[in-house]
């Protein structure tokens, strides 16, 4: 029993003789979390705007992947140029017959795509959207065309599908 009491009395003393945290170290704990979130903040918001520009060129890819597509299936005439897209200057493409009066023939692609958003300008459809599909000696060549409604981002003007990258996309 007196052993027992020993014990009692040995943790009620360590109980005692241990205390909380005071209020500076509470004030430093909150100190150091603030400068952490501060700088993951500034981290995130790179990141975000990475993955939409990540997602414009993406979008730019998928444009030549479904005028590919097209192009696989629908032979283009020799020397016959058309535009594969979804807009051109803020109006949905609309398909267009074969004829030598117009100097370029154009097809939608909204068969290939389901729809495409500028994920720059609040998920706004592009201005212009389409891909410029350029028959010469039994070769296909592809330039690219995806401009945002918004003056201040220009994204790809009659590029190379090899020139889709992230660091061609501006936001002002």
């Amino acid at each position: 029993m007196v052993e027992r009491l020993k014990e009692i009395w040995l943790d009620a003393k360590q109980m005692r003789d241990e205390r909380g945290l005071t209020l500076i170290e509470l004030l430093v704990v909150v100190v150091i979390l603030g400068i952490i979130a501060a700088i993951a903040v500034v981290a995130i918001g790179g990141l975000i705007e990475n993955s939409r520009k990540d997602a414009v060129v993406s979008d730019a890819k998928q444009l030549v992947s479904a005028a590919k597509l097209y192009t696989s299936s629908n032979p283009i005439q020799a020397g016959e140029s058309i535009i594969l897209g979804i807009n051109e200057g803020g109006n949905e493409i609309k398909s267009t017959a074969v004829s030598t009066d117009v100097p370029v023939r154009k097809e939608s692609l909204s068969k290939y795509i389901d729809e495409m958003k500028d994920s720059l300008n609040s998920d706004a459809e592009y201005k212009d959207s389409y891909v410029l599909v350029k028959e010469s000696a039994g070769k296909y060549t592809y330039t690219v065309t995806l401009t945002s409604k918004k003056s201040t981002n220009t994204y790809f003007e009659k590029k190379d599908p090899s020139d889709l990258k992230r660091s061609a996309v501006e936001v002002k």
